[in-house]
């Protein structure tokens, strides 16, 4: 765990389309509710981590003027035991209340980002979050300082320190990858630099790249956003996809040379730092942080090319029930030829998601339905509220949830999503130290996915009709394909063009397009024609200027799909593993986590399993479309 991790708790959002909500009391003249017509069961209690303004201005005062107590432990981290105990217990105490502070002032933004009070105090808390980042700056540094003899012996001789053993030892066990003080002190002065090929990328994709305009089929002109994008790639005409589909392409075509520039850049950099460091290569240097074996990397692209053919079989039914005698890429959205509208209140999906999960356990159903009225979740979109959905809250806290809910199947999914990750967050805070309280990327998608899945399959089970099987199997089926397969193709390209800069190689837009081209291609397979400038992926994808992080997504959703199959199968002793997993954090690295749980992710069969998955899914669709 680093600092960063330690005064600063994770943000998981999960996107969700906006629709108008069915929800009483709108105000008059608005399409969307104000947060006062809303009644109080539907809206979270951020009172409690701080009841008024007064208590948090009261805690902000006292975490400024604390700040300055580490200055008695910069530069004598070595000295003794005590004084080593003495700042990390500092460094806990005072991140506990910039959680809160944190959390509070923007859960408060969210309710209504109008609010000039809640982004001045947003503004405040993140300008003292840098002033404690800075202030803690030290500590790992010198940490790194201490020979492990050093380290042993001051935990002899101070108990206290045991808390902090894993923390410390893996610190030393990164050391031989850490440089001198002054090295350090350069590569951070580089920051910004480091950071320049990312902020170029931000700034054309988000700032400078209009994606244009379109006809419809009335003879109405669009102005295209992502949504309107979104919602006509779903949509009947095929014509507007195509125009649209070649609007949006033709954008990126115009800063093509400078994304592809600024992509060689981010792979240079790379390979810079991981040489810089002592690293054989890229994806050593991004999976040694979390001690992740490369061999799981190399696995998960292996063992999804073994079976790639159901990926294909998945596109040939596509392409067979849209009766196309030519599928390209901008058909890959279209709904296949089912409709279900049924629209469910916020309590059916709270009722659907304890009758999915029950196979947890009493103690997990309980919490579950605790969670549900004692003000963890924001439910309904008002005007101003933050969009999307995501988990929160801080250690000393209860979990947070913001939803927009619409009362769409998808709604109860995100629910069933974001309550995985906040229950995950509640056992974690009640069973670990605040050091170990987070949770990393790797295994943080994990409880949420295997929510979904049990929840998918109690639906699959109990579905009513014939659409609404099929709308749960289209959901489950989008599901695995996003996130899992997508990511792993992602990856494989990754791990492509880092490869092809660590052999020496040189890098051009016609190098992206074409690898990338060519690992679509064969994902997707020959039944998917792939426009002339529809293979410019490589080069739009925020997520490459982190250097292999999606092929956490995809580990993600195999752990937690075998990890919900073991719990229906095995019972009891499946689920005391799960809650046990459920309450651990960052006190141990994360695959002997998982393999303690009872996943072995450096198999592939959690990956095979998914692929079969998968594959089972698409049969019972076909089966079912072909129903009279």
């Amino acid at each position: 765990m680093t600092l960063s991790q330690m005064f600063g708790r994770v943000l998981i959002i999960v996107g969700m389309i906006l629709v108008t909500l069915p929800v009483p009391a709108v105000s008059e003249g608005s399409g969307i509710p104000q947060r006062s017509d809303i009644d109080d069961k539907y809206k979270w209690r951020v009172e409690d981590i701080y009841e008024n303004l007064d208590l948090w201005e009261a805690d902000f005062q006292l975490l400024q003027s604390s700040l300055d107590e580490f200055d008695r432990y910069r530069g004598h981290l070595g000295d003794s035991p005590q004084n080593l105990l003495n700042c990390l217990k500092l460094s806990d105490s005072l991140s506990i209340i910039e959680g809160n502070l944190y959390v509070y002032a923007y859960l408060k933004l969210d309710e209504d980002n109008r609010s000039s009070e809640y982004q001045e105090l947003t503004g405040r808390i993140q300008a003292l979050y840098a002033q404690m980042a800075e202030a803690v700056s030290f500590i790992e540094p010198e940490l790194l300082t201490l020979d492990k003899a050093t380290v042993e012996s001051f935990m002899k001789q101070e108990p206290g320190l045991e808390l902090y053993r894993f923390y410390l030892e893996d610190q030393l066990r990164q050391k031989e990858h850490i440089l001198s003080e002054k090295e350090e002190a350069i590569l951070a002065a580089l920051g910004p630099v480091i950071r320049a090929p990312s902020a170029i990328f931000q700034m054309i994709d988000a700032a400078d790249l209009k994606l244009g305009t379109v006809v419809d089929g009335n003879g109405d002109t669009i102005s295209l956003t992502w949504g309107r994008l979104a919602k006509i790639m779903e949509g009947d005409d095929r014509e507007l996809r195509a125009r649209t589909n070649d609007t949006a392409q033709a954008a990126y075509l115009k800063y093509i040379n400078t994304l592809g520039a600024t992509f060689g850049a981010s792979l240079d950099k790379d390979w810079a730092l991981a040489k810089i460091r002592g690293y054989e290569s890229c994806l050593e240097s991004s999976l040694d942080p979390n001690n992740i074996p490369v061999s799981v990397f190399h696995n998960l692209i292996k063992t999804v090319n073994d079976n790639i053919e159901v990926l294909h079989k998945w596109t040939r039914l596509r392409k067979k029930i849209l009766g196309y005698d030519t599928l390209y890429t901008y058909d890959l959205s279209v709904p296949l030829g089912f409709t279900f509208d049924k629209e469910y209140t916020y309590e059916e999906c709270e009722d659907i998601c304890a009758k999915g999960l029950a196979p947890l356990g009493d103690q997990y159903v309980s919490d579950l339905t605790k969670g549900f009225g004692s003000g963890w979740i924001d439910v309904y979109e008002t005007e101003g509220k933050g969009t999307g959905g995501y988990s929160w809250g801080t250690y000393t806290s209860h979990p947070y949830i913001l939803m927009n809910f619409s009362g769409r199947l998808d709604d109860l999914f995100t629910l069933a999503h974001e309550m995985g990750h906040s229950l995950n967050s509640y056992y974690t805070n009640r069973n670990e130290p605040y050091i170990y309280s987070d949770h990393s990327l790797f295994i943080a998608e994990i409880a949420s996915t295997c929510n979904e899945a049990l929840v998918i399959k109690y639906l699959l089970a109990n579905a009513e009709s014939k659409q609404e099987k099929l709308a749960v199997l289209n959901h489950y089926i989008k599901l695995i394909q996003g996130t899992f397969f997508t990511q792993v193709m992602f990856s494989e390209f990754e791990l492509a063009v880092h490869t092809h800069i660590e052999n020496g190689g040189a890098v051009s837009v016609d190098y992206f397009r074409k690898t990338y081209r060519d690992i679509y291609q064969k994902y997707h397979g020959p039944d998917l024609v792939i426009g002339v400038n529809n293979d410019m992926g490589g080069l739009k994808i925020p997520h490459f200027y982190r250097q292999y992080y999606v092929y956490q997504y995809a580990t993600g959703i195999a752990a937690g799909e075998a990890l919900s199959q073991k719990i229906l199968e095995e019972g009891k002793p499946a689920v005391e593993a799960y809650l046990k997993f459920l309450s651990t954090g960052s006190s141990k690295y994360p695959v002997d986590i998982l393999r303690e749980a009872g996943v072995d992710i450096t198999s592939p069969e959690p990956v095979e399993r998914t692929i079969r998955l998968f594959g089972e899914l698409v049969d019972q669709m076909e089966a079912l479309l072909s129903q009279n």
